[in-house]
């Protein structure tokens, strides 16, 4: 082949052509000219080892100073590990105290423990801040438990699908032997139907032909084959189901003792009662098949069996498990999070919970915006479901920042709900700094802290209430500034940088989630001021909040009720409005923006009724006009 057929051919791979020239013969200029948007960004020593370590979903394997908080919970929720209900626990404190972390930290502990021991134990969390109405949560933890009991089932049915391969394989590897196998090459052993245990232990034709025409009687080998087993006292094939003791075997439901002198084949003369539920009692729950053992109800599967230490009679058994199992999996039926009735939400997370034995505990964060969104409903169902559950016990995990919000309960809730109570104080400044170094250590590189950056970030989050997150937030907002710089340390100007920037997302935070009618207000006062309007009065913002209302038919307040919400914008650091005396023309408040007006016009806009507002800018200029 000549080079230019071999080029010819490197042209063609999988029928494109060209495309290994194309790339091979681009021209590439000097190293300067090829720079990407992200390669100088790439080019500086990252300071991070593992920035996740200060975020505030991160649960850390020790938490400092919460040791008497957390032991308390671990008291509480022994109990589950006993199989027992415990008692529900409400947990209070304010922001960033740490209250989420250590319900997790011991939430994790507990599961982990609970397989340990293999003790049935499941933990569910749930945000009441995102999911903050009844029907949400129910479906949530609905569609949670509908999740586990399919991942259980399925589990389950690779075991047993398993063991009957275990079954096969053993049927192929005994000698083949006429008298100890079934047609279809399965031995022989508790393959007959149970409805044909009447006539296989006690009918008069079915003893006296086995009696007389048994192969094994008189031989020194068994039905199995095991030429050890003795042969006086009858094998089970030729007893109707007798062990070597004479005692019945588990599927034949014979209630005759062993010193019965009835010889087999002929009628007792007793009534023979429950042997249909006797046959009956290896169908058992998804993870309740009891750990029976063959030998000590003297069943006659040799040692080596698959069958041997299983609470399954036969491979029959077995397969009608998988079939009962396979049947509870295809009727769940997953909730969707709108459209169904409440009282059908309820039933089918019941069902769930209630499908398997084990202890339930629900953590509810944010608790008190369930109740202030959707009353004390959700709480007074979950807290009174183990009165109806079989198998299954609940126990709920509050999380609240209101100490006060119990008092709007019911009485009955609040008594049922509140069992135990635990407090989680601010931390105070050098609280704060162990929870950074301890953080710190892993979360960063060493060497690229100084030694004021720690301090410094413990006391600013202490002027804010105690607050870790506040401080771990600091401290990774320093760290991925002096990364964006391209320094090699973090020092005390990036801490305050950082300080600044949190700041704004604070207001930017506080501002999104502003009620409709708040947001008007505060977009009248932005409005006036960006068209040159100083010292604004609650008259002129009444002005403007008029139009806007109008234009996204949206009701209109009464000027007392907004001069209210410009004291609650006020209150939050949004605006700032001070009352001033105007003589004789009475007094008014003079409102001025302290927060960024293009950031705060952005976040505004954001809101889908606001951004339905084409063009703001006529109504200013019309209300000067008139």
């Amino acid at each position: 082949m000549s080079d230019d057929d071999m080029d010819t051919g490197s042209n063609e791979i999988d029928g494109t052509r060209g495309f290994s020239t194309d790339l091979g013969t681009t021209e590439l200029g000097d190293e300067e000219s090829n720079q990407g948007l992200f390669d100088d960004l790439l080019s500086g020593e990252p300071i991070f080892e593992n920035k996740e370590v200060l975020r505030p979903s991160y649960t850390p394997h020790e938490l400092p100073h919460r040791s008497d908080q957390i032991n308390k919970m671990a008291t509480i929720l022994v109990a589950a590990l006993r199989g027992e209900t415990p008692s529900n626990i409400l947990i209070y404190g304010k922001t960033g105290t740490g209250k989420t972390a250590s319900a997790k930290f011991v939430s994790k502990e507990l599961e982990s423990t609970s397989q340990k021991y293999s003790v049935p134990c499941d933990v569910e969390y749930i945000n009441c801040e995102v999911t903050d109405t009844q029907y949400r949560v129910l479906a949530q933890l609905a569609n949670k438990f509908i999740e586990k009991n399919e991942r259980r089932i399925d589990d389950r049915v690779d075991e047993l699908e398993s063991l009957l391969d275990a079954v096969d394989e053993y049927d192929r590897s005994r000698p083949s032997d006429p008298s100890s196998s079934s047609p279809d090459g399965d031995s022989d052993l508790f393959e007959f139907p149970i409805e044909d245990a009447e006539g296989r232990s006690g009918g008069p034709e079915a003893g006296t032909d086995r009696e007389n025409t048994s192969p094994v009687t008189s031989g020194s080998t068994d039905s199995l084959g095991d030429s050890d087993r003795p042969t006086d006292g009858g094998s089970p094939v030729e007893t109707g189901g007798l062990g070597a003791s004479g005692s019945p075997t588990r599927n034949e439901g014979d209630s005759r003792s062993a010193d019965d002198s009835t010889e087999v084949g002929e009628p007792s003369g007793g009534e023979r009662t429950g042997e249909a539920a006797d046959a009956d009692q290896f169908i058992t729950t998804v993870d309740g098949e009891t750990d029976g053992n063959h030998e000590g109800d003297d069943a006659d599967f040799p040692p080596d069996h698959p069958l041997e230490s299983t609470p399954f009679d036969s491979k029959a058994a077995v397969e009608t498990r998988i079939e009962s199992l396979e049947e509870d999996r295809e009727s769940f039926e997953e909730v969707p999070m709108t459209g169904w009735p409440t009282d059908r939400v309820y039933s089918v997370f019941f069902e769930a919970v209630d499908y398997d034995e084990r202890v339930v505990v629900i953590m509810l964060d944010e608790i008190d915006k369930l109740v202030e969104k959707s009353g004390d409903d959700t709480l007074y169902n979950l807290s009174r479901m183990n009165s109806e559950l079989e198998n299954s016990r609940v126990s709920i995990i509050g999380i609240s920042n209101d100490l006060k919000f119990t008092d709007f309960l019911d009485p009955r809730v609040k008594s049922s709900l509140g069992e135990e109570e635990i407090v989680f104080p601010p931390y105070d400044a050098n609280q704060l700094r162990d929870i950074l170094q301890h953080r710190s250590e892993v979360a960063f590189k060493g060497g690229v802290l100084s030694d004021d950056v720690i301090p410094l970030c413990a006391a600013f989050a202490a002027q804010e209430h105690g607050d870790a997150r506040r401080a771990l937030d600091l401290l990774r907002t320093a760290g991925e500034l002096a990364e964006r710089a391209q320094s090699e340390t973090i020092v005390e100007e990036h801490v305050r940088q950082a300080q600044d920037k949190i700041e704004l997302d604070r207001v930017v935070e506080v501002v999104r989630t502003l009620p409709t009618q708040s947001k008007l207000v505060l977009f009248s006062i932005m409005l006036l001021e960006k068209n040159g309007v100083h010292s604004i009065n609650t008259g002129e913002v009444f002005n403007i909040y008029k139009r806007l209302c109008e234009e996204i038919d949206a009701d209109v307040l009464t000027q007392r009720r907004v001069t209210d919400l410009i004291s609650e914008l006020d209150m939050l650091g949004i605006v700032n409005a001070v009352v001033v005396s105007k003589g004789r023309y009475g007094r008014t408040k003079e409102i001025s923006l302290s927060v960024p007006l293009e950031e705060t016009e952005a976040v505004l806009l954001s809101d889908s009724r606001l951004s339905d507002i084409d063009d703001v800018q006529p109504f200013v200029q019309a209300r000067f006009e008139n």
